[in-house]
């Protein structure tokens, strides 16, 4: 049995040269545990999932992904509803799930603590027939993943998504939902309407702190906004612990729910954007994916 690691070259601004050196890097570094290491490198968006289905056929006992969140999603799809666990390798943008999960970021420690750990459940969330293993959500941060996601956007990393951001702070408009779940019906004018099986987006802006990955439910957080200059305000809360405070928002801990809008909507999951249709369904999938982690 093998130990796979599916590298994403691009991932966190990187390029071709970076995907080479992880490749080689890992070879070493597995190979090093006393393991036989199966080093595959992605080449399209889509790839891991593919890369991971065959790496599981050929009878890895454990899938790596080093990358993102979008890399980690593919991965856990092709994982989900099986026993071959994912570790995770961080070298995204935000790195939201490897972060809650308090993944090292060091790729030899993060490579050797995985290959070590006992592996354990976590849910998986899923809107609009998509699977996702951190967060998902519709409006203000499905605009900025999809502007994010352009193919004209050659620029990654932090820096990419945090200007993307700031431009859409001026531009994005809030939208009315109709959001039906087990807790009742509402008709918000939201920001954004987001679904968290994890805290936080990514880079420390915890969203849901108070939402568990093994819990069996996933957080509905709805921000309705204000004025765009409160909501630039309360900006900082996301990072300093007091997301709760935030004016307009509301958590409900649901297993399922429904979103409805007049126009079709773009939704994303762990930051990849869809364009969806008027009506979306989310729900838990509760122990779906096996993960190793310290």
């Amino acid at each position: 049995m093998s130990v796979a690691i599916i590298i994403n070259p691009i991932s966190g601004g990187a390029g071709p040269a970076a995907g080479r050196a992880r490749a080689e890097f890992a070879a070493t570094a597995i190979s090093g545990h006393g393991e036989q290491a199966d080093v595959l490198v992605t080449e399209r968006p889509g790839h891991a999932r593919d890369l991971a289905r065959a790496a599981v056929a050929r009878g890895a006992r454990i899938v790596l992904g080093w990358g993102g969140d979008g890399t980690i999603n593919e991965i856990a799809g092709a994982l989900a509803f099986g026993p071959v666990p994912i570790g995770i390798v961080p070298a995204g943008s935000g790195n939201g799930l490897a972060r809650e999960l308090g993944v090292d970021r060091r790729p030899e420690r993060a490579i050797a603590e995985a290959i070590a750990a006992r592996a354990r459940p976590i849910d998986l969330g899923e809107l609009g027939g998509r699977l996702f293993a951190n967060v998902a959500g519709i409006g203000f941060d499905a605009f900025v993943a999809s502007r994010f996601g352009e193919p004209g956007n050659r620029r990654r990393g932090l820096l990419k998504y945090a200007e993307i951001t700031l431009k859409a702070l001026w531009t994005y408009r809030s939208v009315q939902y109709r959001i039906e779940a087990p807790t009742g019906l509402t008709t918000p004018h939201a920001l954004l309407v987001t679904l968290a099986n994890s805290a936080q987006f990514g880079n420390g802006a915890r969203i849901a702190p108070g939402a568990r990955i093994d819990d069996g439910l996933l957080d509905l957080v709805i921000v309705e906004e204000r004025s765009r200059w409160l909501t630039l305000c309360q900006l900082p809360r996301l990072f300093n612990g007091t997301a709760d405070r935030i004016a307009g928002r509301t958590v409900q801990q649901v297993d399922q729910a429904v979103i409805e809008s007049e126009r079709p909507m773009v939704f994303h999951v762990d930051g990849e954007a869809i364009t969806g249709g008027t009506r979306l369904t989310a729900r838990v999938h509760s122990a779906a994916l096996q993960i190793a982690v310290r």
